[in-house]
């Protein structure tokens, strides 16, 4: 890292940004050295991704100033931010869905021929994901492709245009452990050709691995500043939430009963036609929480949906209660008891245009309280919604905004309150801490034990394997469409599981 004594490579001045009801950037200061990898952290709504928004040419700040490279920059567009070298993975994806991973790759660089050399970028793009162990199908289409898989064409659409600004906002969300240890071998490897980035993450032991110095917000402000090697991860989440944060969690020895949720046999193709799971077994009871790790693409998105009635399966059964469920309709399969936290919020599990409170009566507006008859009740609504909001912390200006105008994390606070708010027998929770500050991650893990507590069967699909290690009960590992094991979460360990995840089996 160049010294601080250096001109700064980025500097933004008193930049601030408001949204109706909500003042996102609060006269932000930030400076960015050149080989310079720099940590920004706060909670859900603190306005990391408003401020890096605003670097990128996303949005134009109220107020303040700019500078990169010494210069006052006048950012207004994406194409200004990529002139001046800055490239964002974003945490929404930035990604045109009809298009192959490719077109997605070379989409808006100017210097590309008229007609580009297909065959070269092609090359060019197996190269990079070889090179950074970021597996993906280039001549795919994005609709095709798994939220992990759709990350990594992000992370590879910023390497194949040599920003050497990076902003990388929620980059390993969706990452092995294994994947996120090779990203930080680029990351470094990055910062040693003098490139710089800016990191935003909510898992505190990437701070301590990625970065040189952390910058938190709070509300919108900075609220302190330190260097990395100066601090620790329960001083960086005290600093985020204002208090202690437990990251072990106090789980109680688990009583299964009857099964709640049995799958026999069960085989799905995906988008595109092709195997996804291969006569899948696997049997979830009432008071215990089954884990599902594997790589994203593996075959986790089609098993969630499998059972909640979104893919049809091709072989196989599917119970829940003892109630056969097998290519039933997803109301036939909600009103059997089942609640389901999707792994893409932004086009599955929420709608933008609705407010938090119609988002969160989605599953329970045909019923009392919420209704009678054919008539909705908005005041009962609105009393629940209130309710939820307070129960589960949703940072909102109220029950009437728009979803769209929450932070990701608020979204995601806001259809986990409604799931587990109408789950009755089976939780189906797919990432359902992603993208969370630590003390909004630790009350998830905490609800979804809870859960399991109150005698409900839970399937938690992660990619982080402490993770399901601290929440599950036992772990079934996924690897091309097939379930390769099922662990006891007390007596496994990180390395059986990430071997597991590649398909090596274990003895």
């Amino acid at each position: 890292m160049e010294q601080a004594s250096e001109r700064p490579l980025v500097e933004l001045r008193s930049v601030t940004k408001s949204f109706p009801g909500v003042v996102a950037n609060d006269c932000v200061d930030l400076v960015l050295y050149r080989g310079e990898v720099l940590a920004l952290l706060g909670e859900n709504g603190a306005g990391k991704s408003t401020l890096m928004n605003i670097l990128c040419g996303l949005y134009r700040q109220d107020s303040g100033e700019i500078y990169v490279r010494g210069h006052k920059a006048q950012i207004h567009s994406p194409k200004d931010s990529r002139r001046l070298g800055i490239g964002m993975v974003h945490q929404n994806f930035k990604l045109v869905d009809s298009m192959t991973v490719l077109e997605n790759i070379i989409l808006g660089i100017e210097e590309q021929k008229f007609v580009p050399d297909m065959k070269k970028v092609k090359a060019e793009v197996l190269d990079l994901s070889h090179k950074y162990n970021l597996k993906v199908n280039p001549e795919a289409s994005i609709w095709q492709l798994s939220v992990g898989e759709q990350q990594r064409v992000e992370i590879l659409k910023l390497l194949y245009r040599k920003a050497d600004i990076l902003i990388l906002d929620e980059p390993t969300a969706v990452l092995t452990p294994q994947e996120s240890h090779e990203l930080a071998k680029v990351v470094h490897s990055l910062r040693a050709e003098g490139k710089s980035a800016i990191f935003i993450t909510h898992k505190m032991e990437e701070v301590m691995k990625f970065s040189d110095r952390v910058m938190v917000l709070r509300k919108g402000a900075v609220v302190a500043q330190t260097v990395t090697e100066a601090t620790s991860p329960a001083a960086l989440a005290k600093m985020m939430v204002g208090r202690e944060i437990l990251f072990d969690l106090d789980k109680k020895p688990f009583a299964p009963g009857e099964p709640v949720l049995v799958l026999r046999g069960v085989s799905a193709l995906d988008d595109r036609g092709l195997p996804a799971l291969k006569d899948v077994d696997l049997t979830v009871r009432a008071g215990e929480v089954i884990g599902v790790a594997g790589v994203a693409g593996n075959g986790q998105r089609e098993l969630a949906e499998a059972i909640t009635g979104l893919r049809k399966v091709k072989s196989g059964e599917i119970r829940i209660d003892g109630k056969d469920i097998t290519n039933k309709s997803p109301l036939t399969v909600i009103k059997a008891g089942t609640a389901h936290i999707p792994q893409d919020r932004s086009s599955v599990g929420a709608v933008g245009d609705m407010s938090v409170a119609s988002n969160l009566a989605m599953k329970q507006y045909r019923r009392k309280p919420l209704s009678f008859g054919i008539f909705l009740l908005p005041r009962r609504i609105a009393q629940m919604a209130r309710r939820l909001i307070e129960t589960f912390k949703i940072s909102t200006p109220g029950p009437e905004t728009r979803v769209k105008f929450l932070s990701g994390g608020n979204i995601q606070k806001t259809i986990l309150a409604r799931e587990i708010g109408a789950c009755k027998k089976l939780l189906v929770a797919v990432y359902p801490s992603r993208g969370l500050d630590v003390g909004a991650t630790e009350a998830v893990r905490k609800q979804l034990i809870a859960q399991r507590d109150q005698g409900l069967g839970v399937l938690f699909v992660s990619e982080d394997i402490d993770e399901l290690v601290q929440v599950a009960d036992r772990i079934a590992v996924m690897f091309e469409g097939r379930i390769m094991a099922i662990l006891d979460s007390t007596s496994c360990d990180e390395e059986t599981i990430g071997l597991l995840m590649a398909g090596v089996k274990t003895p």
